[in-house]
């Protein structure tokens, strides 16, 4: 892959996630997060994300294997570390697999996953994961405590989550802001892979952008939203163009 310091682009994971948590509230077959995918591919997105949640709230097993086998750009698979969702994986084989936290009553991912605390099962699902062929990052905190707990466990990337910017405003986000950078230009010389992603929006999502040593974003929630007013594939689009024009200027 190329470095961050070589790459003047940036990449787009879209998460579909919440075109199946339309589906899911009439227990319809529509929409179909897999048809949704291949739009979003056609307008521009690197990857697609899904998170095949403990409840399934949203993403379904059906919607993962169909994914997996059926979409043109890589499948990132957002999931708990749990023996459930390692044996899915390794099953299905999607491209990426981003090890997240997870309670049951939160509406969204609500912060990073405390590798530091967990290391020892991480670690474990790092290794299976990559003999299965599947590379693996981790959400995390801009925290150097989970860094280096993350250095521990072999996985080669990171996603940062980026909640507590997008939450913010005024001062308090110009300091978030320069929190996540200065940990993404660390990560980076740590040698691993850094992404970001979490409540970012096209108001929001220049700052992250201008970063140099993220090299992906992933984005859902608004996307799917912006969808609703000028549609899918104009929605990735407008995404792409907001974060490629954030990185040719800054």
């Amino acid at each position: 892959m190329l470095q961050a310091t070589e790459s003047k682009n940036i990449r787009l994971g879209v998460n579909v996630d919440h075109v199946a948590t339309l589906r899911q509230a009439r227990g319809t077959a529509y929409p179909d997060p897999v048809a949704a995918a291949r739009i979003a591919a056609s307008a521009g997105a690197d990857s697609i994300t899904i998170h095949l949640r403990e409840d399934r709230r949203h993403i379904q097993d059906h919607d993962v294997q169909r994914m997996c086998a059926q979409s043109r750009v890589p499948v990132n698979l957002e999931m708990a570390v749990t023996p459930e969702m390692i044996a899915i994986a390794c099953a299905v084989k999607p491209r990426y697999v981003c090890l997240v936290p997870e309670r049951r009553a939160e509406l969204t991912t609500e912060g990073g996953l405390n590798v530091a605390a967990h290391v020892n099962a991480i670690t474990s699902a790092c290794k299976t994961l990559k003999s299965a062929g599947i590379e693996v990052a981790l959400f995390i905190d801009a925290d150097d405590e989970q860094l280096a707990a993350t250095q521990d466990t072999g996985a080669p990337h990171i996603e940062i989550h980026t909640g507590h910017y997008a939450d913010a405003s005024g001062d308090a986000q110009t300091q978030e802001l320069a929190r996540i950078a200065a940990f993404a230009a660390r990560a980076h010389a740590a040698g691993l892979e850094v992404h970001a992603g979490h409540g970012l929006t096209l108001e929001n999502v220049a700052p992250i952008a201008r970063i140099a040593p993220v090299v992906e974003l992933n984005i859902g929630h608004s996307i799917i939203a912006r969808a609703l007013l000028v549609g899918f594939a104009a929605a990735v689009a407008e995404m792409r163009d907001a974060m490629l024009h954030a990185r040719h200027s800054r």
